[in-house]
């Protein structure tokens, strides 16, 4: 029998645990001749009763694993602990709040099956609940991405994926501490087959993710996989100096040849202010990069475990 893992990131999930467990049960009820499950739930640090619920279904099922955080770190450390975790044939990943139906599974299942795809992904072809000022920056940032990296990046898509051993051996390879696994599933290339669905909300809870929160993601996602911004940066500056030569030509005709005096306050400040602040912006973007790299040197580990029984 194959043996698919699953990884379930949780952060203040008391709510949508015990109805996750029940529709996952419910939903590869048709798969259990075939296919051997492992859940896995990584804790990340959570504040509310969410152990105690991965506790209860532990003592049910004997397939439940759990990962507890020392304290926060984030999703993107919580999915790349389940994938150090997990040791299944094939390994998923999906939310604990059913806004990744696991219904799809047996399909996902099918298609890695028979070795014609790697990894089985998945979109959404519509927003509906989502508020329609994050739904419209969610569709301007993958329309940014694709134009400036060369990861491909699907508008729509969500973390939930089946992946072959394969896959997430390659993922496991790249151990960097700024991850972004929406582009990391595209860098590692190999063949995914799509599947679209309509948006879920949550079943219980509340979304964690803040529009602050979201817009700090997609520059994680931008300068982990571009550095167009540091292009952009250099062409302000080229701009700028070819501004200023022809500013200063104009001065210099204007008190020779006409003599005329210069004057205007207020125009000089107005390009200094201007000048200064495409400097200040040049200088910030560096300094997102320079702080990634500093991060990286450093080698502090992703994520620190308080509590597992993987090891049992």
């Amino acid at each position: 029998m194959d043996k698919i893992s699953i990884i379930v990131p949780c952060y203040n999930e008391q709510e949508s645990l015990p109805l996750f467990y029940e529709e996952f049960n419910r939903a590869t009820a048709s798969m259990k001749d075939e296919v051997e499950f492992e859940l896995i739930f990584v804790d990340d640090g959570s504040k509310d009763a969410t152990m105690e619920e991965v506790y209860k279904l532990k003592n049910l099922d004997s397939r439940v694993f759990y990962v507890s955080f020392s304290r926060n770190f984030g999703k993107e450390a919580a999915i790349y602990a389940g994938l150090k975790s997990a040791t299944g044939d094939y390994v998923a990943l999906m939310d604990a709040d059913l806004q990744d139906p696991p219904a799809l599974l047996p399909e996902m299942y099918s298609y890695v099956k028979n070795g014609e795809y790697d990894s089985v992904a998945t979109r959404r072809v519509t927003r509906k609940g989502e508020p329609p000022i994050r739904s419209f920056f969610a569709r301007m940032f993958y329309k940014i991405m694709n134009n400036i990296s060369q990861t491909d990046m699907v508008d729509g898509a969500r973390d939930y994926r089946l992946m072959s051993r394969k896959f997430v051996d390659a993922l496991l390879d790249m151990s960097e501490y700024n991850r972004f696994s929406k582009g990391l599933f595209g860098w590692v290339g190999f063949k995914t087959k799509w599947l679209e669905f309509e948006n879920v909300e949550r079943i219980a809870g509340e979304t964690k993710w803040s529009f602050w929160g979201l817009f700090r993601y997609s520059l994680e996602g931008i300068v982990a996989f571009s550095t167009f911004p540091l292009t952009i940066s250099s062409f302000f500056g080229i701009i700028g100096f070819i501004l200023s030569v022809l500013f200063m030509t104009y001065i210099v005709i204007k008190r020779l040849i006409l003599g005329d005096p210069v004057a205007g306050w207020a125009s000089t400040v107005t390009i200094v202010l201007m000048i200064g602040s495409i400097q200040l912006l040049c200088i910030g973007i560096l300094g997102m990069y320079l702080s990634k790299t500093y991060l990286e040197t450093k080698k502090r580990p992703i994520y620190i475990v308080s509590k597992t029984n993987i090891d049992d």
